[in-house]
């Protein structure tokens, strides 16, 4: 049997359990929270007023904070491009079943795709309201980002997608919980509640692809083991690295916005290497058994990179002066 028809029959083995993901890991539409749950209420007679609490709160933020808020709202509001990224992976099909919605994986992802959905809503809404931002360079840049695609480097490997979606959810967990504890270290209560129930999502998410990766490590090993090595050997591709702004080149602004990120603590490459270690713990990579000689080798390599990882983090060097972008408005440059 090949590789790509033993994929197959992998996603339709796990497909037969979906109902259960859905169940463990999403919350049903009339449960869960909506972004209007945490932001002035425009029908309300004090909306006036609790926007300009809001904004008041929001001219104690830092330039480099909110550079990243940015940057965390448009990697958000590109949720078109991954939704059809998802559905383009092999054993996915959305053309429609007996009950016409498709099959157990295409569920899973259009719900999946509305919760995160939520998550560029909420924060769009907050830096429109904030008074802070340039909110058409905003908007500018995540329509470029939509229209420049998007390529992890997956190919419809679902093996390789999942490594992938495992480490970037806990990435995106990672940067939106550091950004609640800044926001509350600077006295934004609401906008930590804000970024801290986003980062819950996302821990949510981040559990359920790392159950679909352990699932496959039962059934098929080695296949597996080789995905993950060939993912972090090539480097997992972060969602906004093709970032730009208004009348730049593709990917000019992921650089600047990294480095913001990191010199605030948001989200550093020490964090990549800590990512690394909590899937290779999370997913046993030291006690798998019955491994290919090929995939053997793939697990030696895992399980050295950390520690190489870090030695090169170490030797990393961040500019100290902020990049100007066009998003923030210059009165709060400082």
């Amino acid at each position: 049997m090949s590789i790509q028809n033993v994929r197959l029959e992998v996603m339709q083995f796990l497909e037969k359990n979906i109902d259960t993901f859905v169940q463990n890991y999403l919350i049903p539409v009339e449960k869960i929270w909506q972004p209007s749950d945490m932001l002035p209420d425009s029908r309300s007679e004090n909306f006036l007023e609790d926007v300009r609490e809001l904004q008041a709160y929001a001219k104690e933020l830092p330039y480099d904070f909110w550079v990243v808020l940015v940057g965390d709202t448009i990697t958000e509001e590109a949720l078109p491009t991954y939704e059809s990224w998802l559905m383009d992976v092999e054993g996915v099909d959305q053309r429609g079943g007996e009950d016409g919605d498709g099959n157990g994986w295409a569920k899973w992802i259009r719900q999946w795709t509305g919760e995160e959905n939520r998550h560029g809503d909420l924060l769009n809404k907050y830096l429109y309201l904030s008074g802070r931002i340039n909110m058409r360079e905003v908007e500018i840049t995540t329509q470029h980002l939509i229209n420049d695609g998007f390529d992890p480097g997956t190919d419809r490997d679902p093996y390789k997608n999942f490594v992938f979606t495992s480490f970037q959810e806990l990435a995106t967990y990672v940067s939106h919980n550091r950004v609640a504890q800044l926001a509350k270290k600077y006295g934004d209560h609401k906008l930590s509640k804000i970024c801290r129930i986003i980062a819950g999502d996302e821990m949510r998410h981040h559990h359920a692809y790392s159950e679909f990766v352990e699932r496959i490590f039962k059934v098929d090993p080695s296949e597996m083991m080789k995905a993950f090595h060939y993912m972090m050997k090539k480097k997992i591709t972060m969602p906004a690295n093709l970032i730009r702004e208004s009348g730049g080149a593709i990917g000019d602004a992921f650089h600047h916005f990294s480095e913001s990120a990191q010199r605030i603590g948001v989200y550093t490459s020490m964090d990549y290497v800590d990512i690394l270690n909590k899937l290779i713990k999370r997913w046993e990579i030291d006690k798998i058994n019955n491994l290919t000689d090929e995939a053997e080798k793939a697990r030696d390599y895992l399980m050295k990179l950390p520690d190489r990882m870090a030695k090169l983090a170490d030797r990393m060097k961040i500019s100290d002066e902020s990049h100007i972008f066009k998003w923030v408005t210059p009165a709060i440059v400082k």
